[in-house]
């Protein structure tokens, strides 16, 4: 155990718990359930009979390859996510004590933003990105750089980690609401795991919004050089998502 900055690091093992938990990936060899549709598939043509339960709709086959997309870019970017936290609030700590607890709660929702896809994936069978080992490194050496930097970096890597995020989520949200509208305008069955999912994606939208809000507040925009500094991060956001989506 040593101290830094008044702040003891427990290792694991102790009896006190570690701050963050370090992230293990999943092992590729366990037995995943088989997979089913992402939404009931019913054969074309079926009638309903009068008082019969309308059928659910059918998505089509670019349709489930958009969520298969989705899905897996989003997990990718959640582990991004808590990695960049984990990396980042040991040297942001030492300077700046205070912002314990909100690294914390910042941490623990990307945590579970996280584990959320990862349920999602498993039951969807959806393959997670092949890109993890450098996106694990991108986002650690992110993370630890901008805490090195000082508190208005750090906030500033958020800010335009979170805008970029949010204007995804936001995409991901209107597609599948169009969808859902297009299903009731047939008079179709919208399907529960579609709304679910609508609902799932805006709630964690509005948290990741939560987040941007907080760099802000904490004068993420009197980085130096805060321009620079963004758009580099918002271009790389940019390009890790469209990789992720296809690779």
């Amino acid at each position: 155990m040593g101290v830094i900055g008044g702040m003891r690091i427990v290792p694991s093992g102790c009896s006190a718990a570690p701050r963050f938990r370090q992230w293990s990936p999943p092992a590729r060899c366990m037995a995943l359930p088989q997979r089913r549709p992402m939404y009931a598939m019913p054969q074309r043509g079926m009638q309903t009979a009068p008082g019969q339960k309308k059928p659910l709709a059918q998505l089509s086959q670019d349709q489930r390859q958009f969520l298969d997309r989705a899905l897996r870019v989003n997990q990718a970017g959640e582990l991004a996510a808590t990695l960049i936290y984990t990396a980042q609030t040991p040297p942001l700590l030492q300077s700046h004590p205070n912002l314990r607890s909100l690294m914390k709660h910042m941490y623990d929702q990307e945590a579970g933003h996280f584990a959320t896809f990862n349920k999602l994936l498993a039951k969807h069978r959806v393959r997670p990105t092949a890109m993890y080992p450098v996106w694990k490194a991108a986002a650690s050496i992110l993370g630890w750089s901008t805490g090195v930097m000082g508190r208005e970096a750090s906030m500033a890597c958020t800010e335009a980690v979170e805008t970029e995020i949010g204007n995804h989520y936001n995409g991901q949200v209107r597609e599948l609401f169009r969808w859902m509208q297009e299903i009731k305008s047939r008079g179709d069955e919208v399907d529960p795991e579609l709304e679910e999912l609508i609902n799932t994606l805006k709630r964690i939208r509005d948290e990741e919004l939560e987040h941007l809000d907080h760099a802000v507040e904490n004068d993420a925009k009197q980085a130096q050089p805060y321009g620079p500094l963004t758009n580099v991060i918002r271009y790389g956001c940019r390009g890790a998502i469209w990789i992720s989506e296809r690779v």
